[in-house]
């Protein structure tokens, strides 16, 4: 019986190995935005860089463009259906897997700063800002406009709208359907939709649940939607 208590012991002492311990895996890679991914069933979360959100826009040339769509589309391009291999560093909060991940020759979390469509995390890690430099320098992606650091966007996203008074929930009329249609010759196609929590919230077009959303406010801006007492939804 004593060989099979210490196979038994050793199995225990492999699992209990700590997250930050390296562990290389690879799989059929599937993009989620653009600095998260699937390997097959396993969420990852790709070290040291930090991308747009899925739902933020930047400005280029004056003109607002989907860069957080855009980095998500760009990751789907080095990792969707393909082999990707990836060396775990730890975990996050949300208990995805840190990794950096490859394809092929391809490092995926450098090209991704490389092309402009992510930033370095430097929270986290200097890995890839001498990458950001040369982005930057070249005047690539993000870099060829302004924009907000993904960082700081999650984090105006999570701060709470400021309450509405009472008295206005009470008393404001929704906006009629006549209004909305006269709102969206003037391109305002912002919703503000309040949920079953009784949360404020408005959606931009190409958000996730945009299209189902009934509106029950149009807003031209999102400053507009925010002095309302709305807050942007939150897309993870």
């Amino acid at each position: 019986m004593k060989p099979l208590v210490l196979v038994i012991a050793s199995v225990g002492l492999l699992a209990s190995s700590p997250a930050g311990a390296q562990l290389v895996f690879s799989g059929t890679g599937h993009a989620k935005d653009g600095d998260s991914l699937t390997v097959d069933d396993r969420e990852i979360r790709l070290f040291g860089i930090d991308a747009p959100e899925f739902d933020q826009t930047c400005q280029r040339a004056g003109i607002r463009w989907a860069c957080g769509n855009e980095a998500a589309n760009q990751l789907s391009a080095l990792v969707t259906g393909k082999t990707v291999r990836c060396e775990a560093v730890g975990t996050d909060r949300y208990e995805r897997t840190l990794a950096r991940c490859r394809v092929g020759a391809t490092d995926v979390n450098r090209t991704m700063v490389a092309l402009g469509l992510a930033v370095a995390y430097r929270r986290y890690s200097s890995d890839y800002v001498a990458t950001e430099a040369s982005a930057k320098g070249n005047r690539l992606g993000l870099w060829a406009g302004e924009f907000e650091n993904p960082g700081d966007y999650r984090h105006a996203e999570e701060a709470p709208a400021q309450p509405r008074r009472a008295s206005n929930r009470a008393t404001r009329k929704a906006p009629t359907s006549g209004n909305w249609a006269g709102r969206a010759k003037a391109n305002c196609n912002i919703k503000g939709n309040r949920n079953r929590k009784g949360q404020w919230i408005y959606h931009l077009p190409g958000m996730p649940y945009y299209d189902q959303t009934r509106p029950e406010e149009i807003f031209c801006t999102e400053a507009e939607a925010r002095a309302a007492g709305y807050r942007r939804a939150i897309v993870r």
